[in-house]
């Protein structure tokens, strides 16, 4: 896992002490082969060796983060297959059947709406996490935003949505903030209590009260590759 955040910050830990602001993004332009011929079908959970070592060289050259290729297929890659899934309009089972494999062979990636500047685009449509540099793909990310359903908070009901718009990154907290809904691991706040943040469960599928929700090793590496820095612009559509 890249920039593992103290034992003691964990999401075991209730610590949420504020983080001192980041300065400018740190971003790694990936560059994408042509095709590839590796054996990558019914990979999955729990397989490893030469294919998914390939796999997932595959899926970060195309900007999927999955952390260092390790040749274990775990829950990093998995998230990276979803996003993968997502982008072809696949059914996103996290499985490398014949179709996922050929949209890693095609180079399949999301287009991003940007143009300008470093934006974190939320593709609520498809339920990614881009990160664009200049209209320049540089990661992409599964996540889990609003699941549309009722919920009710100190006596009011709401509909779990995510807000569309455009914000920016106004606060961060180096921790956990718990509230009423649930745990937030390590949130960078976009909108009033909406945030992207790190959790235990980001299925390829809406779930969450209205925040943004990657795992929480993606948010990790977020944070120790300063990717979201306070100003950070934020494009929610």
């Amino acid at each position: 896992m890249i920039g593992t955040v103290p034992k003691n910050l964990r999401p075991s830990s209730s610590t949420t002490t504020t983080s001192p602001l980041p300065t400018t993004p740190t971003t790694t332009t990936t560059t994408t082969p042509t095709t590839t011929t590796a054996p990558f079908s019914d990979l999955g959970q729990g397989s490893s060796g030469p294919a998914v070592l390939a796999l997932q060289e595959r899926l970060s050259s195309l900007g999927y983060w999955l952390g260092s290729p390790n040749g274990q297929f775990g829950d990093a890659t998995e998230q990276a297959v979803y996003a993968l899934q997502k982008a072809a309009g696949l059914v996103p089972d996290g499985i490398v059947g014949p179709l996922t494999e050929g949209a890693l062979s095609s180079g399949t990636v999301p287009h991003p709406r940007s143009t300008l500047g470093y934006v974190i685009e939320v593709d609520l449509e498809d339920d990614l996490l881009l990160i664009v540099n200049n209209g320049h793909l540089e990661y992409v990310l599964n996540t889990s935003t609003g699941g549309g359903y009722q919920y009710t908070e100190d006596g009011v009901t709401a509909t779990a949505v995510t807000p569309r718009g455009q914000f920016h990154i106004y606060r961060q907290v180096f921790g956990m903030v718990v509230d009423p809904l649930g745990e937030l691991w390590l949130p960078k706040f976009f909108y009033q209590g909406f945030a992207i943040h790190g959790d235990s469960y980001v299925p390829p599928h809406p779930v969450s009260h209205g925040c943004v929700r990657v795992s929480n090793e993606a948010i990790e590496w977020i944070w120790a590759d300063t990717l979201a820095p306070i100003g950070t612009s934020v494009w929610v559509y």
